[in-house]
């Protein structure tokens, strides 16, 4: 009571709330303007909305006679945008920068809170607002004059270029097809930045008629601001109790909420997922995370929940896969729906992804490529397969992604049988859509990838070693001694010739290399050009018996001659892949099987005749060390050898060089014109 008495009221004003301009007013934040720009008395030159998005153009003149007004740099804007030449696209048609285009941007989400009052006479007048714009200056003039900048350059560019650039205006069109859309995708388009402004540049600009401050019909208008019938009776919103009208004036906050990023419309909180029914829950998960094994689900699950249950649920949305469950393919593809990447309907893509889970039932490691051979379907739907369930191990292959559950399948034997026979089914009809031939049916015999690797220490190792050659030693002398028992009873004049019986001999000490024979299936039978299975040559004593040396040489040599004369320049990973496909046409048993290192490979590229071309690559180049490795044929006994040993010379100094350079370069150090068909020919 005393704080009233020291704060008494000093006068009562009545208040109205005017409705004439209800969801029509609008208020304008100007920027501070400069000093040769008045808003009162400036001509607006033109004004446009778009309703939907609230959003403003005006059209302002700058005065130019302002003595604070700078005319050079307004020349020079002039100049920059629109050049010398002046038509009806131009921006300033006086050649000076005159105008200023402001455009607005909301203020505020929500408005509903503001007002424009007036007061007048005792009375307060309240109109509330329907939007709030601050107007920012608008520089689209410096991207025309950008525009303007660019095309000079290209019109420059173009005329200083050589005519032998004519030929790059052929280019290769390719023809795409456009694929069906899911409904996912669509979702995604109508969800993207670019759509939304491509659906708000699709309004069209309402163009206003701007009236001044001290016209007529401004005058009029903001008669309309205040309340026409000043009777309670038609201000019926400002009779409330204190209570309302206190409620009408700070509403409950709901823009906190309404501000909120919203989530994905595929994405739940645990929160939320925990309200649905157990059956749910679990195909929700399942769909989301592919693979896991039971105890992780159990736990996303929550305490107290059925194992049971889980059980009986899991199984009609997952399958048992190495003791993990994995996602039904039906699950991840309903029924008609259709691949993002080919269009194959969703039957295809549930036959070729189990034929991927069933072929991890068999083994940890599936390849790709004989993935895609079967199944036939595109490389970006197979990697989304092993994706799912599996991860890429360089030169190995696409590894299982979880290691065998052994508890569970031991604490779970019905369940695995269960599983076992729906497998059974599941390979049934797979031999039936795919003919598959009994390689795809027998699993590897792999140690390396056997669902429990075992770790083995140095000295194990080195032991293991010692007692395999101990092992392999005798069974030699063994074999040896009945081949020279059977030969004495066949013919007891005839003595062995002791030179051709070769032993290999292997000598037993601690520096024995450890034995590999574990990973064996992890190479693709192929070591430098080596067979491991196969081959005469094998060395007697670690070395090559006489006279292979020589002739491993001429098979290579003969190799590498045939191969430059053909391609003329190739890297060192080129060229090893050429020559691992020569390997791979030749007969078990060739010479070139006793084991070709890269050394001698490159060894022999330059003694028949090629160079080394050390190409100046760029240091963040993303090249092997193989493919930075340039070798070219030096002399081939044609016309062509002097224009090529220039081509390369030019390419020594720069890894990239224009068309005409070379094509001035060849006709200088050759001392002849070349046609460009000749070019071509050398360049090829």
């Amino acid at each position: 009571m005393a704080n009233e008495e020291d704060d008494p009221i000093i006068q009562e004003i009545d208040v109205f709330l005017a409705r004439s301009l209800l969801e029509k007013l609008y208020l304008f934040q100007y920027p501070i303007r400069p000093a040769s720009m008045t808003y009162d008395d400036v001509t607006h030159l033109s004004a446009k909305i778009k309703p939907k998005q609230q959003k403003v153009e005006l059209e302002m003149a700058i005065d130019t006679l302002n003595p604070n007004y700078c005319r050079s740099k307004g020349e020079q804007i002039a100049l920059n945008v629109d050049g010398t030449c002046t038509d009806e696209t131009s921006t300033y048609s006086s050649k000076l920068m005159d105008k200023q285009t402001f455009c607005s941007s909301q203020a505020a989400s929500n408005v509903s809170r503001y007002a424009a009052a007036v007061y007048k006479k005792g009375e307060l007048h309240l109109t509330p607002l329907h939007g709030i714009l601050q107007l920012r200056p608008s520089f689209t003039y410096l991207d025309k004059a950008d525009a303007k900048h660019r095309e000079r350059e290209a019109v420059n560019e173009g005329g200083d270029s050589s005519q032998d650039e004519a030929e790059d205006d052929v280019k290769q069109i390719t023809v795409r097809f456009s694929r069906p859309e899911t409904e996912q995708a669509r979702q995604r388009r109508v969800q993207s930045y670019e759509f939304l402004q491509k659906r708000q540049a699709e309004e069209h600009w309402v163009h206003l008629q701007y009236y001044g401050l001290k016209d007529s019909r401004s005058e009029h208008e903001r008669q309309y601001l205040f309340s026409q019938g000043h009777g309670l009776a038609e201000n019926t919103e400002l009779i409330k109790s204190p209570s309302e009208y206190l409620m009408m004036l700070m509403p409950p906050s709901v823009e906190e909420e309404n501000e909120k990023p919203m989530a994905p419309s595929n994405v739940l909180s645990m929160a939320q997922l925990r309200t649905l029914p157990l059956a749910d829950q679990i195909k929700i998960l399942m769909k989301n995370v592919k693979v896991m094994p039971f105890a992780n689900l159990l736990g996303l699950l929550g305490s107290g929940t059925d194992p049971t249950a889980v059980l009986r649920c899991v199984q009609q949305v997952a399958l048992l896969v190495q003791g993990n469950w994995v996602v039904k393919s039906d699950v991840l593809y309903p029924k008609d729906t259709s691949s993002p990447h080919s269009g194959v309907p969703a039957e295809v893509l549930c036959r070729g992804r189990d034929f991927v889970m069933w072929k991890f039932t068999q083994d940890r490691w599936v390849v790709r490529k004989e993935v895609a051979a079967v199944t036939k379907l595109c490389p970006e739907d197979v990697k989304d397969f092993l994706e799912h369930m599996s991860v890429a191990r360089i030169n190995k292959g696409w590894e299982f992604m979880l290691p065998y559950d052994e508890d569970f399948v031991k604490k779970h034997p019905d369940i695995v049988q269960r599983q076992q026979m729906l497998w059974m089914g599941i390979q049934a009809k797979l031999e039936k859509v795919y003919n598959l031939l009994k390689e795809h049916l027998t699993p590897k015999k792999q140690e390396a990838q056997s669902a429990h690797p075992l770790l083995v220490s140095g000295e194990q190792r080195v032991n293991m070693a010692k007692a395999k050659v101990k092992q392999n030693y005798g069974q030699l002398e063994k074999e040896f001694q009945r081949q020279k028992a059977e030969m004495k009873s066949n013919d007891s004049s005839a003595k062995p010739d002791a030179p051709n019986i070769r032993i290999k001999e292997e000598p037993v000490s601690v520096e024995e290399p450890m034995d590999t024979s574990a990973h064996e299936g992890l190479n693709n039978g192929l070591v430098n050009g080596l067979h491991p299975a196969q081959g005469p040559m094998e060395p007697v004593n670690g070395h090559l018996p006489g006279g292979c040396i020589d002739r491993v040489a001429q098979e290579l040599k003969a190799f590498v001659s045939s191969t430059f004369k053909k391609q003329f320049v190739l890297t060192l990973s080129e060229l090893k892949r050429l020559f691992n496909l020569h390997l791979a046409s030749l007969p078990p048993g060739h010479t070139l099987f006793s084991g070709i290192s890269d050394k001698m490979l490159q060894d022999m590229v330059l003694d028949t005749g090629c160079k080394q071309i050390l190409v100046p690559f760029p240091p963040q180049t993303a090249a092997s060390p193989d493919e930075l490795k340039v070798y070219a044929l030096w002399e081939a006994g044609d016309t062509y050898d002097q224009h090529r040993q220039v081509l390369l010379e030019i390419f020594s100094k720069n890894y990239r060089v224009r068309r005409n350079v070379i094509q001035s370069q060849l006709s200088q150090e050759c001392g002849e014109d070349l046609n460009k068909q000749e070019v071509d020919r050398v360049l090829k």
